[in-house]
């Protein structure tokens, strides 16, 4: 039996059908999740993809956080379900709750798009336990309000645990602090990240396929659940 994990739709969400993709060629089943939904199908994991959710209006994420679908994701989270932000998936766990701090405007107030090295910092998520630990991937960016910012206490803390999962390297694009590209929640099923492993799943179509560990880690982890 294939692990059923959603992908959720709201009004400005762009790359649902590429993270519905990735979780096909992990060997998943792909849920379609609509913002209006209220519960979430039996699904074994949830994907938060990016866009701009509701026109990214009054700041990126806040009002998804607030969609019908969003109130059993956080319920389903903090009961152990993985689930995976990605860019305004990630702004919008942020928002919720379900992942520390805040992303703002990229320093230098520039929309970024390009290929992004990164170094994975931790490999004991639900979504990345295929790679290596200090292996670097490259993954497509796509954002303006990319910059990953916590009081020094949060830094401390998620370094102090391990807690940050992905780094850019070769240069911070957006002013993040401590170049932090990703992190996960305290029991590791909840990881958020702003560039997007979905459109680096096939080397024909992206930039390599070292995004398709996320999804491959996932599944893995589901069906050993």
């Amino acid at each position: 039996m294939s692990a059923r994990i959603g992908v959720i739709t709201f009004p400005g969400t762009l790359d649902d059908g590429d993270a519905a993709r990735a979780v096909r060629y992990a060997g998943g089943e792909a849920v379609p999740l609509w913002h209006a939904d209220e519960d979430l199908k039996d699904v074994d994991a949830v994907v938060v993809p990016g866009g701009f959710s509701y026109g990214d209006y009054l700041r990126a994420g806040v009002i998804a956080r607030f969609a019908p679908v969003m109130t059993p994701v956080i319920e389903a989270a903090r009961a152990g379900m993985p689930v995976l932000g990605i860019c305004n998936g990630f702004q919008i766990l942020c928002e919720a709750g379900l992942l520390p701090g805040a992303m703002i405007r990229n320093q230098g107030l520039h929309f970024i798009c390009r290929d992004q090295w990164l170094r994975v910092e931790n490999t004991d998520t639900a979504w990345t336990t295929r790679y290596d630990a200090g292996a670097e991937i490259l993954i497509p960016m796509k954002n303006i309000d990319g910059c990953y910012m916590a009081e020094q206490s949060t830094l401390d803390e998620l370094e102090g645990e391990g807690r940050v999962v992905f780094r850019y390297v070769g240069g911070n694009p957006n002013g993040s602090r401590n170049d932090i590209a990703g992190i996960r929640s305290e029991n590791g099923r909840v990881v958020g990240l702003m560039p997007h492993p979905e459109h680096a799943i096939d080397a024909l179509t992206g930039p390599s396929d070292d995004g398709l560990g996320m999804f491959f880690s996932a599944v893995d982890a589901l069906v050993k659940a």
